[in-house]
């Protein structure tokens, strides 16, 4: 079966400049190109050559300043071209669009945001699409749930499928081997501190000023703990802004260290989930799933996040926290400051973190389950 995936206008694949979306395309195309004759389409990038073939996967990457500009380029090429399926990520409205260029396509589709929503897409539209889909995977029970309560007619094509890591990036916190941590550690002159880590963009709707509250709160009473800040304003750039200034601002004002790296690429971001103790997530919008979830749990760190969205769905109280009231940051604090004085509460949720990552929330099970979503399809085009 020849399938296309149309990957968003943002980034491209590999995630040389980091997403979500691309890391996760990345982790799954090595299982399902063993099965199918695949070919991304995604943005170009400098780096990155703008056709090849590598690891049997074929990537075509396309200019695109604009949404309209990037998505009629790939619509020259699907016109020239003839693929059995085409999945969309993310862009449900591109399936319209390029309906009429692949007639004898099937269309599939996958979500990792609201975007059913009566301000993304309107109800005329969004019947279409769904109609003319054959499944549609979300990354979420929330956003899958989201979707067949605007649109119930949709609940039978949707398939919530989470996300996670290629498990082998990843070493644990108390793994003797794990030299990252020690050198890291070294290096940003922490080694004898318990580190409260974030990872992400640094925003409002990230929560990033509740998170540097909350350590300020925790630095008023005790002296063995650093902060480390992983992550800029926009995915692959070192860009500032009011947000960012004032949250170094805020820093300076702190008891203890605050470090901020600023961007750092993909391929070194598991080194440094190695240098935490306790990890942070603070989201104030109704986040579908972060993946920074997966990652601090592959790493073995307990987990303090927000019941926004779709992020509570992966916390069992066994690896984790999640808050209800998510603008507290005293909320934030009371818990970091309770997995700082208990050692075998951190060390537990962490090895339960481990657990289930192992079993359940890495990119091998991921492709799998999309494999069964994408077998009817392929049972179809073989006996056609």
């Amino acid at each position: 079966m020849k399938l296309a995936f149309i990957c968003t206008e943002k980034l491209p694949v590999p995630p040389v400049a980091g997403g979500a979306i691309q890391i996760y395309i990345q982790g799954i195309l090595p299982i399902l190109s063993k099965k199918y004759d695949i070919t991304v389409y995604c943005l170009s990038h400098k780096s990155l050559p703008d056709e090849e073939i590598k690891d049997g996967v074929h990537y075509i990457r396309v200019k695109g300043r604009t949404k309209d500009e990037y998505i009629n380029n790939i619509k020259k090429h699907i016109q020239q071209s003839s693929y059995d399926v085409i999945h969309v990520f993310n862009r449900p409205k591109w399936v319209l669009r390029l309906l009429n260029s692949a007639p004898n396509s099937k269309f599939t589709l996958s979500l990792h945001n609201s975007m059913f929503l009566p301000k993304k897409v309107d109800s005329v539209r969004a019947k279409k699409i769904i109609k003319n889909v054959h499944f549609i995977c979300t990354v979420s029970k929330f956003i899958a749930d989201e979707v067949a309560q605007l649109y119930p007619e949709a609940a039978s094509k949707l398939f919530p499928i989470y996300s996670g890591v290629i498990l082998n990036q990843y070493k644990t916190i108390w793994d003797d081997k794990n030299d990252k941590r020690i050198t890291l550690r070294k290096k940003l002159n922490i080694n004898d501190k318990k580190v409260v880590l974030f990872i992400g963009r640094l925003c409002k709707k990230k929560g990033t000023h509740i998170v540097m509250n909350a350590i300020k709160k925790v630095m008023d009473t005790r002296n063995d703990i650093a902060a480390v800040f992983v992550g800029s304003k926009w995915y692959g750039k070192n860009q500032t802004d009011d947000f960012i200034t004032k949250l170094q601002l805020m820093s300076n004002e702190l008891k203890g260290p605050v470090i901020f790296t600023g961007f750092l690429p993909p391929k070194v971001i598991p080194d440094y989930y190695s240098i935490g103790d306790i990890f942070v997530c603070a989201s104030q919008w109704d986040e579908p799933l972060a993946r920074i979830h997966y990652e601090a749990m592959a790493a073995g760190l307990p987990i303090i996040t927000t019941n926004r969205g779709g992020n509570k769905e992966v916390i069992n109280n066994k690896n984790g926290f999640y808050i209800n009231e998510y603008d507290n940051p005293d909320l934030f604090a009371d818990k970091i400051t309770y997995l700082l004085n208990n050692s075998e509460v951190r060390e537990n949720m962490g090895r339960e973190g481990r657990k289930l990552v192992e079993q359940v929330y890495n990119l091998n099970r991921t492709a799998n389950q999309l494999l069964e979503l994408f077998e009817p399809l392929d049972d179809f085009f073989t006996f056609i």
